[in-house]
């Protein structure tokens, strides 16, 4: 099973990150678009995000509601109520279903995995969150016994869009490599 968390309160942004349109759809529909293609996917809200509830109801994407007293708590009430699952922010809208898969295969249900890059995969212009030389990504196997890094392929993956200027850039990608990538026609131009 696949969880992407969407319930948080998205204070460096300002406004509910899930719901906001790069390359004129809505980053949580990204990140669901490739992971739904991998395994049952379903979204965990709080009552941080009404707007993302309205968009799931809309688009028909299965979420349930978690208590939303903060990201550890959260992944912990999920545990215990789903037991090991694969996680994804909601907001690394270039995942690949390659990237879902892979931590797929690596994840033996019971040792959670930290999705990290090596820094030297990071693209300059990004400012990841960096521990021990690798950059860590919203990608992610929780599970009841310790933990260990996966190593990801996918450079994309360092961009979390978490502030206006992150979403800035997150266009200007989505714009060049969506179509490569993702296969996805460009919605400004029809190509």
């Amino acid at each position: 099973m696949i969880i992407i968390l969407a319930g948080g309160k998205s204070t460096r942004m300002g406004k509910e990150k899930p719901v906001l349109k790069i390359a004129g759809k809505e980053m949580l529909l990204w990140v669901y678009a490739s992971a739904s293609r991998v395994d049952e996917t379903i979204v965990a809200l709080s009552k941080n995000t009404p707007k993302t509830r309205e968009l799931c109801l809309r688009e028909g994407i299965p979420f349930m509601e978690t208590p939303g007293k903060g990201y550890v708590e959260d992944v912990q009430w999920l545990l215990n109520e789903f037991g090991p699952f694969i996680s994804s922010s909601s907001d690394i809208p270039f995942v690949k279903p390659s990237d879902f898969y892979a931590v797929k295969k690596a994840f033996n249900g019971k040792t959670s995995l930290t999705g990290v890059l090596p820094i030297q995969k990071v693209p300059k212009d990004l400012k990841p969150l960096v521990y021990r030389g690798y950059a860590i990504v919203g990608l992610n196997a929780v599970g009841f016994e310790g933990e260990g890094f996966f190593e990801l392929e996918n450079p994309l993956l360092a961009l979390n869009v978490n502030t206006p200027e992150d979403l800035k850039l997150a266009e200007r990608i989505a714009r060049l490599v969506r179509k490569v990538i993702f296969g996805w026609e460009d919605l400004t131009t029809g190509r």
